[in-house]
């Protein structure tokens, strides 16, 4: 069965593009099949991976762009995947099995379009019947959504079966973390309203991961925060019962901000002196967690334990 995974922080600068996307070229150089699909109308995981003058090239025409899918609605996700992304400056693919769903800054205006209509007919209804249509071919699909759960972030919200929340070591994350929760919810219970058309519910939040965590941040009391209030959502079913902070963390380095100079993920970086730990292991270690995470291993487990019991 494919993970569908969103990353979402109701708080910008968190760092959530650059979990997806070094997540995603981990989880493929692991041996995964990994479709990125980038819903965040910034575009900046498109960018990355393509490079300047591909993206510039495809938002100079929207065509193969997400969101030709609805307007003028004559592409297909299926049209819109590039394969095998990452290619080096003379062509030569380096990420072999991982895709992306490209965006453009166009995307920006689905949220004026498709206003009112057939319920069945919302941009995340037809996001969601056309993925199915492709969405075999991968072992985990990675939303990228910008840090809101309006149009754009719900087409990935209501594909997916998990959802991870970015955070920094901060009081304004916890915040952000706090409307997320009551964000979903609210989703959850107009998702109810459309029960009768196939609708599915949003996903569940199922971990918090630290990001860009500064050498000075007080790691510890931000942790103990979250997870008293990942507690909280936990009871009130915010959040799922399994859901957790990882235990790996990403530290905030100059290296992300080399790489997307370069147009290269993290994990391809030679490091060169200008940090003192290799956060590429880190990305490693994280993706490896995520991983073990797989909600079907953890049902598994679940039902062996009772067993044993």
């Amino acid at each position: 069965m494919t993970r569908k995974i969103s990353f979402l922080s109701y708080k910008g600068g968190v760092g959530k593009t650059s979990l997806a996307v070094n997540l995603a070229v981990c989880l493929a150089r692991e041996g995964q099949r990994v479709l990125l699909v980038d819903l965040d109308t910034q575009a900046n995981a498109s960018i990355w991976l393509m490079r300047l003058k591909r993206w510039n090239r495809l938002n100079g025409t929207g065509v193969g762009a997400l969101y030709s899918i609805f307007n003028p609605g004559d592409a297909t996700l299926a049209d819109c995947v590039i394969r095998d992304v990452v290619e080096d400056s003379d062509g030569r693919q380096l990420v072999p099995g991982l895709d992306l769903i490209p965006t453009t800054f166009n995307l920006v205006d689905l949220e004026s379009d498709l206003e009112g209509g057939n319920p069945d007919r919302r941009p995340s209804a037809i996001f969601r019947e056309q993925l199915k249509e492709i969405e075999g071919d991968y072992d985990t699909i990675i939303f990228d959504c910008p840090p809101d759960t309006l149009k754009a972030s719900q087409c990935g919200v209501f594909c997916s079966n998990e959802i991870y929340v970015p955070a920094n070591a901060d009081t304004l994350s916890l915040i952000g973390f706090t409307l997320l929760g009551e964000k979903l919810q609210k989703l959850r219970w107009a998702s109810s309203r459309y029960g009768g058309n196939g609708s599915e519910a949003p996903g569940e939040i199922r971990g918090v991961i630290f990001n860009c965590v500064g050498e000075e941040a007080d790691i510890e009391v931000a942790e103990m925060r979250m997870r008293v209030r990942l507690n909280q959502f936990r009871g009130t079913g915010q959040a799922a019962a399994q859901a957790r902070i990882f235990k790996t963390r990403i530290p905030h380095t100059r290296m992300v901000e080399r790489a997307v100079s370069v147009g290269l993920p993290v994990p391809l970086l030679s490091i060169n002196g200008d940090d003192t730990g290799d956060v590429r292991t880190d990305y490693h270690n994280l993706a490896r967690e995520i991983l073990r995470d797989d909600p079907a291993l953890v049902a598994d487990e679940f039902e062996r334990n009772v067993a044993g019991f």
